[in-house]
Protein backbone atom coordinates (compact mmCIF):
# COMPACT_ATOMS: atom_id res chain seq x y z
CA UNK A 1 0.00 0.00 0.00
CA UNK A 2 1.12 3.61 -0.59
CA UNK A 3 0.31 7.27 -0.15
CA UNK A 4 -1.37 7.19 -3.57
CA UNK A 5 -3.74 4.45 -2.42
CA UNK A 6 -4.57 6.17 0.86
CA UNK A 7 -5.23 9.61 -0.61
CA UNK A 8 -7.30 8.19 -3.48
CA UNK A 9 -9.57 6.40 -1.02
CA UNK A 10 -9.93 9.62 1.02
CA UNK A 11 -10.78 11.70 -2.04
CA UNK A 12 -13.39 9.21 -3.23
CA UNK A 13 -14.99 9.16 0.22
CA UNK A 14 -14.89 12.91 0.87
CA UNK A 15 -15.11 15.06 -2.27
CA UNK A 16 -18.53 13.89 -3.57
CA UNK A 17 -19.94 14.08 -0.05
CA UNK A 18 -19.02 17.78 0.33
CA UNK A 19 -20.73 18.68 -2.96
CA UNK A 20 -23.82 16.72 -1.86
CA UNK A 21 -23.94 18.57 1.49
CA UNK A 22 -23.72 21.97 -0.21
CA UNK A 23 -26.49 21.05 -2.66
CA UNK A 24 -28.82 19.86 0.10
CA UNK A 25 -28.07 22.73 2.52
CA UNK A 26 -27.51 25.84 0.36
CA UNK A 27 -27.78 28.17 3.36
CA UNK A 28 -24.26 27.05 4.28
CA UNK A 29 -22.92 29.24 1.48
CA UNK A 30 -24.68 32.30 2.93
CA UNK A 31 -23.26 31.52 6.37
CA UNK A 32 -19.78 31.26 4.84
CA UNK A 33 -20.09 34.73 3.33
CA UNK A 34 -21.24 36.19 6.65
CA UNK A 35 -18.44 34.40 8.49
CA UNK A 36 -15.78 35.82 6.16
CA UNK A 37 -16.99 39.37 6.90
CA UNK A 38 -17.04 38.70 10.66
CA UNK A 39 -13.50 37.31 10.63
CA UNK A 40 -12.21 40.22 8.55
CA UNK A 41 -13.70 42.62 11.10
CA UNK A 42 -11.61 40.97 13.83
CA UNK A 43 -8.42 40.78 11.76
CA UNK A 44 -8.58 44.49 11.02
CA UNK A 45 -8.34 45.17 14.77
CA UNK A 46 -6.98 41.93 16.18
CA UNK A 47 -5.25 43.24 19.32
CA UNK A 48 -8.47 44.91 20.47
CA UNK A 49 -10.40 41.66 20.06
CA UNK A 50 -7.70 39.68 21.89
CA UNK A 51 -8.05 41.97 24.92
CA UNK A 52 -11.84 41.83 24.71
CA UNK A 53 -11.80 38.04 24.54
CA UNK A 54 -9.51 37.68 27.56
CA UNK A 55 -11.78 40.01 29.57
CA UNK A 56 -14.80 37.95 28.57
CA UNK A 57 -13.12 34.69 29.64
CA UNK A 58 -12.41 36.24 33.04
CA UNK A 59 -16.03 37.39 33.43
CA UNK A 60 -17.15 33.83 32.72
CA UNK A 61 -15.02 32.53 35.59
CA UNK A 62 -12.10 31.28 33.51
CA UNK A 63 -8.46 32.24 33.08
CA UNK A 64 -7.24 33.75 29.82
CA UNK A 65 -3.67 34.13 28.54
CA UNK A 66 -1.98 35.55 25.46
CA UNK A 67 1.19 33.62 24.57
CA UNK A 68 3.44 35.42 22.12
CA UNK A 69 5.42 32.26 21.28
CA UNK A 70 5.29 28.46 21.64
CA UNK A 71 7.79 28.78 24.50
CA UNK A 72 5.43 31.06 26.41
CA UNK A 73 2.53 28.70 25.73
CA UNK A 74 4.50 25.77 27.15
CA UNK A 75 5.43 27.80 30.25
CA UNK A 76 1.76 28.60 30.88
CA UNK A 77 0.73 24.97 30.40
CA UNK A 78 3.52 23.77 32.72
CA UNK A 79 2.31 26.04 35.53
CA UNK A 80 -1.23 24.72 35.18
CA UNK A 81 -0.49 21.01 34.71
CA UNK A 82 2.65 20.41 36.77
CA UNK A 83 4.15 16.92 36.82
CA UNK A 84 2.99 13.35 37.31
CA UNK A 85 -0.47 13.95 35.83
CA UNK A 86 -2.53 12.04 33.30
CA UNK A 87 -3.45 14.31 30.40
CA UNK A 88 -5.89 13.59 27.58
CA UNK A 89 -5.73 15.74 24.50
CA UNK A 90 -8.51 16.49 22.05
CA UNK A 91 -7.31 17.32 18.57
CA UNK A 92 -5.46 20.65 18.51
CA UNK A 93 -3.20 21.82 15.70
CA UNK A 94 -2.05 24.74 17.81
CA UNK A 95 -1.05 22.39 20.64
CA UNK A 96 1.02 20.52 18.05
CA UNK A 97 2.47 23.81 16.79
CA UNK A 98 3.51 24.66 20.35
CA UNK A 99 4.90 21.18 21.04
CA UNK A 100 2.63 20.72 24.05
CA UNK A 101 2.32 16.90 24.03
CA UNK A 102 6.02 16.12 23.85
CA UNK A 103 6.79 18.87 26.37
CA UNK A 104 4.36 17.47 28.94
CA UNK A 105 5.74 13.96 28.46
CA UNK A 106 9.26 15.26 29.11
CA UNK A 107 7.92 16.87 32.29
CA UNK A 108 6.90 13.44 33.58
CA UNK A 109 3.25 13.37 32.62
CA UNK A 110 1.30 10.56 30.92
CA UNK A 111 -0.20 12.12 27.80
CA UNK A 112 -2.59 10.57 25.30
CA UNK A 113 -4.05 11.92 22.10
CA UNK A 114 -7.71 10.90 21.95
CA UNK A 115 -8.76 11.90 18.43
CA UNK A 116 -8.44 8.63 16.50
CA UNK A 117 -6.20 10.07 13.79
CA UNK A 118 -3.98 11.88 16.30
CA UNK A 119 -3.83 8.71 18.44
CA UNK A 120 -2.65 6.69 15.44
CA UNK A 121 0.14 9.08 14.52
CA UNK A 122 1.16 9.28 18.19
CA UNK A 123 1.54 5.49 18.19
CA UNK A 124 3.35 5.61 14.84
CA UNK A 125 5.54 8.57 15.97
CA UNK A 126 4.72 10.35 12.73
CA UNK A 127 3.65 13.93 11.90
CA UNK A 128 0.06 14.67 10.81
CA UNK A 129 -0.52 14.58 7.05
CA UNK A 130 -3.83 16.44 6.81
CA UNK A 131 -5.43 19.24 8.77
CA UNK A 132 -8.55 17.35 9.89
CA UNK A 133 -7.52 13.78 9.03
CA UNK A 134 -3.99 13.56 10.45
CA UNK A 135 -3.60 9.86 9.65
CA UNK A 136 -4.92 10.14 6.09
CA UNK A 137 -1.65 8.64 4.84
CA UNK A 138 -2.32 5.33 6.62
CA UNK A 139 -4.40 2.69 4.87
CA UNK A 140 -6.70 0.42 6.87
CA UNK A 141 -4.18 -2.36 6.49
CA UNK A 142 -1.41 -0.17 7.93
CA UNK A 143 -3.64 0.92 10.83
CA UNK A 144 -4.40 -2.74 11.55
CA UNK A 145 -0.68 -3.58 11.69
CA UNK A 146 0.08 -0.53 13.87
CA UNK A 147 -2.61 -1.27 16.45
CA UNK A 148 -1.65 -4.94 16.57
CA UNK A 149 1.94 -3.95 17.43
CA UNK A 150 1.16 -1.15 19.91
CA UNK A 151 -2.00 -2.07 21.85
CA UNK A 152 -2.90 -5.58 20.68
CA UNK A 153 -6.33 -7.11 20.36
CA UNK A 154 -6.44 -6.70 16.58
CA UNK A 155 -6.55 -9.62 14.18
CA UNK A 156 -5.64 -9.81 10.52
CA UNK A 157 -8.50 -8.69 8.31
CA UNK A 158 -10.19 -6.58 11.02
CA UNK A 159 -12.97 -4.32 9.82
CA UNK A 160 -12.93 -0.53 10.20
CA UNK A 161 -15.50 -0.93 13.00
CA UNK A 162 -13.38 -3.47 14.88
CA UNK A 163 -10.31 -1.22 14.72
CA UNK A 164 -12.24 1.75 16.13
CA UNK A 165 -13.73 -0.42 18.88
CA UNK A 166 -10.28 -1.52 20.02
CA UNK A 167 -9.07 2.09 20.30
CA UNK A 168 -12.26 3.02 22.15
CA UNK A 169 -11.63 0.31 24.74
CA UNK A 170 -7.99 1.34 25.17
CA UNK A 171 -8.70 5.05 25.66
CA UNK A 172 -11.74 4.70 27.91
CA UNK A 173 -9.56 4.14 31.01
CA UNK A 174 -7.42 7.15 30.11
CA UNK A 175 -10.47 9.43 29.97
CA UNK A 176 -11.69 8.24 33.37
CA UNK A 177 -8.43 8.76 35.23
CA UNK A 178 -7.30 11.97 33.46
CA UNK A 179 -6.42 14.96 35.63
CA UNK A 180 -6.25 17.47 32.79
CA UNK A 181 -7.95 17.74 29.40
CA UNK A 182 -6.42 19.83 26.62
CA UNK A 183 -8.42 20.80 23.55
CA UNK A 184 -8.20 23.32 20.77
CA UNK A 185 -11.04 25.61 19.69
CA UNK A 186 -12.68 25.94 16.29
CA UNK A 187 -13.84 29.43 17.21
CA UNK A 188 -13.66 31.81 20.17
CA UNK A 189 -16.46 34.31 20.76
CA UNK A 190 -15.06 37.65 21.83
CA UNK A 191 -18.30 38.92 23.39
CA UNK A 192 -18.75 35.96 25.76
CA UNK A 193 -15.35 34.26 26.02
CA UNK A 194 -16.99 31.06 24.79
CA UNK A 195 -15.04 28.48 22.82
CA UNK A 196 -16.78 26.41 20.16
CA UNK A 197 -15.60 22.89 19.39
CA UNK A 198 -16.91 20.62 16.70
CA UNK A 199 -16.33 16.89 16.59
CA UNK A 200 -17.82 13.53 15.72
CA UNK A 201 -16.00 11.04 17.94
CA UNK A 202 -17.00 12.28 21.41
CA UNK A 203 -13.38 12.44 22.54
CA UNK A 204 -13.48 16.22 22.89
CA UNK A 205 -16.49 15.99 25.20
CA UNK A 206 -14.65 13.47 27.34
CA UNK A 207 -11.47 15.57 27.33
CA UNK A 208 -13.22 18.82 28.21
CA UNK A 209 -15.73 17.48 30.74
CA UNK A 210 -14.27 14.52 32.66
CA UNK A 211 -10.99 16.00 34.03
CA UNK A 212 -11.10 18.65 36.75
CA UNK A 213 -9.00 21.03 34.64
CA UNK A 214 -9.75 22.01 31.03
CA UNK A 215 -7.16 23.88 28.99
CA UNK A 216 -8.06 25.16 25.53
CA UNK A 217 -5.19 26.34 23.35
CA UNK A 218 -5.81 27.99 20.02
CA UNK A 219 -4.58 30.77 17.77
CA UNK A 220 -5.70 34.39 18.01
CA UNK A 221 -6.99 33.98 14.46
CA UNK A 222 -9.86 31.86 15.80
CA UNK A 223 -11.49 34.86 17.50
CA UNK A 224 -14.82 35.99 16.04
CA UNK A 225 -16.93 38.93 17.26
CA UNK A 226 -19.89 37.07 18.78
CA UNK A 227 -21.16 33.67 19.88
CA UNK A 228 -23.50 33.76 16.87
CA UNK A 229 -20.45 34.06 14.60
CA UNK A 230 -18.78 31.13 16.41
CA UNK A 231 -21.87 29.05 15.67
CA UNK A 232 -21.60 29.93 11.99
CA UNK A 233 -17.94 28.88 11.96
CA UNK A 234 -18.54 25.38 13.31
CA UNK A 235 -21.43 24.80 10.89
CA UNK A 236 -19.46 26.02 7.87
CA UNK A 237 -16.33 24.12 8.89
CA UNK A 238 -18.18 20.83 9.30
CA UNK A 239 -19.99 21.21 5.98
CA UNK A 240 -16.88 21.94 3.94
CA UNK A 241 -15.06 19.13 5.74
CA UNK A 242 -17.78 16.74 4.54
CA UNK A 243 -19.02 15.97 8.04
CA UNK A 244 -22.37 17.76 8.12
CA UNK A 245 -24.34 17.68 10.31
CA UNK A 246 -21.68 17.33 12.98
CA UNK A 247 -22.29 14.68 15.59
CA UNK A 248 -21.36 17.03 18.43
CA UNK A 249 -20.98 20.79 18.85
CA UNK A 250 -19.54 21.87 22.19
CA UNK A 251 -19.70 25.37 23.67
CA UNK A 252 -17.66 26.09 26.79
CA UNK A 253 -17.93 29.33 28.77
CA UNK A 254 -15.76 29.03 31.86
CA UNK A 255 -15.77 26.15 34.38
CA UNK A 256 -18.85 24.02 35.07
CA UNK A 257 -21.66 25.70 36.99
CA UNK A 258 -25.15 25.26 38.40
CA UNK A 259 -28.01 27.51 39.48
CA UNK A 260 -30.26 24.77 40.84
CA UNK A 261 -30.37 26.10 44.41
CA UNK A 262 -32.36 29.32 44.63
CA UNK A 263 -31.31 30.16 41.05
CA UNK A 264 -27.93 31.30 42.36
CA UNK A 265 -25.25 30.43 39.82
CA UNK A 266 -22.17 28.89 41.41
CA UNK A 267 -19.13 27.00 40.18
CA UNK A 268 -17.97 24.23 39.90
CA UNK A 269 -20.61 21.57 39.36
CA UNK A 270 -20.02 18.18 37.72
CA UNK A 271 -17.55 19.33 35.07
CA UNK A 272 -14.12 20.97 35.35
CA UNK A 273 -13.31 23.20 38.30
CA UNK A 274 -10.93 25.24 36.18
CA UNK A 275 -11.06 26.55 32.61
CA UNK A 276 -8.00 28.07 30.96
CA UNK A 277 -7.87 29.60 27.48
CA UNK A 278 -4.45 30.14 25.92
CA UNK A 279 -4.40 32.30 22.78
CA UNK A 280 -1.22 31.83 20.76
CA UNK A 281 0.14 34.65 18.61
CA UNK A 282 3.34 33.21 17.08
CA UNK A 283 3.33 35.53 14.07
CA UNK A 284 -0.43 35.83 13.61
CA UNK A 285 -0.79 39.44 14.80
CA UNK A 286 2.08 40.52 12.54
CA UNK A 287 0.42 38.73 9.60
CA UNK A 288 -2.90 40.45 10.35
CA UNK A 289 -1.26 43.80 9.58
CA UNK A 290 -0.17 42.63 6.10
CA UNK A 291 -3.08 43.03 3.64
CA UNK A 292 -2.05 39.90 1.67
CA UNK A 293 -1.02 37.57 4.51
CA UNK A 294 -4.15 38.58 6.43
CA UNK A 295 -6.12 36.40 4.02
CA UNK A 296 -4.35 33.29 5.36
CA UNK A 297 -5.78 33.99 8.82
CA UNK A 298 -9.32 33.56 7.46
CA UNK A 299 -8.73 29.80 7.12
CA UNK A 300 -11.24 27.73 9.13
CA UNK A 301 -9.29 24.46 8.81
CA UNK A 302 -11.81 22.47 6.79
CA UNK A 303 -9.04 20.82 4.74
CA UNK A 304 -11.00 20.95 1.49
CA UNK A 305 -8.14 22.61 -0.43
CA UNK A 306 -5.88 19.63 0.23
CA UNK A 307 -7.97 17.11 -1.68
CA UNK A 308 -8.35 19.39 -4.73
CA UNK A 309 -4.64 20.19 -5.03
CA UNK A 310 -2.46 18.20 -7.48
CA UNK A 311 0.71 19.07 -5.58
CA UNK A 312 -0.66 17.74 -2.29
CA UNK A 313 -1.84 14.59 -4.02
CA UNK A 314 1.73 14.07 -5.23
CA UNK A 315 3.69 15.10 -2.13
CA UNK A 316 1.35 14.55 0.85
CA UNK A 317 2.89 15.18 4.26
CA UNK A 318 6.19 16.14 2.61
CA UNK A 319 4.60 19.45 1.54
CA UNK A 320 4.66 21.93 4.42
CA UNK A 321 5.80 22.13 8.01
CA UNK A 322 3.60 19.88 10.18
CA UNK A 323 0.93 20.26 11.28
CA UNK A 324 0.51 22.67 8.37
CA UNK A 325 0.42 20.70 5.12
CA UNK A 326 -1.14 21.24 1.72
CA UNK A 327 -2.08 24.62 0.17
CA UNK A 328 -3.24 26.20 3.43
CA UNK A 329 -0.23 24.70 5.15
CA UNK A 330 2.11 26.40 2.69
CA UNK A 331 0.60 29.73 3.78
CA UNK A 332 0.73 28.87 7.47
CA UNK A 333 4.29 27.53 7.32
CA UNK A 334 5.28 31.10 6.50
CA UNK A 335 2.97 32.78 9.02
CA UNK A 336 4.12 30.80 12.08
CA UNK A 337 7.53 29.38 11.06
CA UNK A 338 8.68 32.15 8.66
CA UNK A 339 9.40 29.37 6.16
CA UNK A 340 8.76 30.37 2.52
CA UNK A 341 9.98 27.06 1.02
CA UNK A 342 6.60 25.22 1.02
CA UNK A 343 5.09 28.06 -1.05
CA UNK A 344 7.71 27.44 -3.73
CA UNK A 345 6.08 24.09 -4.59
CA UNK A 346 2.73 25.67 -5.54
CA UNK A 347 1.94 25.01 -9.23
CA UNK A 348 -0.91 27.57 -9.23
CA UNK A 349 -3.62 25.22 -10.52
CA UNK A 350 -6.12 27.47 -8.70
CA UNK A 351 -8.37 24.65 -7.44
CA UNK A 352 -7.79 25.66 -3.81
CA UNK A 353 -9.19 29.14 -4.42
CA UNK A 354 -12.30 27.73 -6.10
CA UNK A 355 -13.22 25.36 -3.24
CA UNK A 356 -12.24 27.50 -0.24
CA UNK A 357 -15.31 28.42 1.86
CA UNK A 358 -13.63 31.68 2.94
CA UNK A 359 -12.79 32.52 -0.70
CA UNK A 360 -9.12 32.91 0.19
CA UNK A 361 -7.05 33.58 -2.91
CA UNK A 362 -4.47 30.99 -1.83
CA UNK A 363 -2.43 31.12 -5.08
CA UNK A 364 -2.06 34.90 -4.70
CA UNK A 365 -0.94 34.54 -1.07
CA UNK A 366 1.59 31.85 -2.03
CA UNK A 367 2.88 33.95 -4.91
CA UNK A 368 3.41 36.80 -2.42
CA UNK A 369 5.26 34.47 -0.04
CA UNK A 370 7.47 33.30 -2.92
CA UNK A 371 8.33 36.94 -3.60
CA UNK A 372 9.11 37.58 0.07
CA UNK A 373 11.19 34.40 0.24
CA UNK A 374 13.26 35.42 -2.77
CA UNK A 375 13.82 38.84 -1.21
CA UNK A 376 15.08 37.16 1.98
CA UNK A 377 17.63 35.18 -0.07
CA UNK A 378 18.80 38.24 -2.03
Amino acid sequence: MSWETAVERAINNNVPRVYKILREHPYILDLAKELREAKLKVLENLEYYVDKTLDSVKRAGGHGYLASSPEEAREIVEKIVGKGKTVVMGKSMVAYEAGIREFLIRQGNEVWETDLGEFLIQLANQPPSHIIAPAIHLTKEEVEKLLKQKIGGVHEGSTHEELVTMVRQFLREKFVKADVGITGANAVASDTGTIALIENEGNIRFSSISPTVHIAITGVDKIVPTLADATKEVLVQSAFAGLYPPTYVNFTSGPSSTADIEMKRISPAHGPKEFHLILLDNGRIKASKDPVLREALLCIRCGRCHLHCPVYRALGVKWGDPPFTGPMGAMWSYVVYNDPKPAMYCAHSGNCKEVCPMRINIPRVLEYIKWKGNRQKA
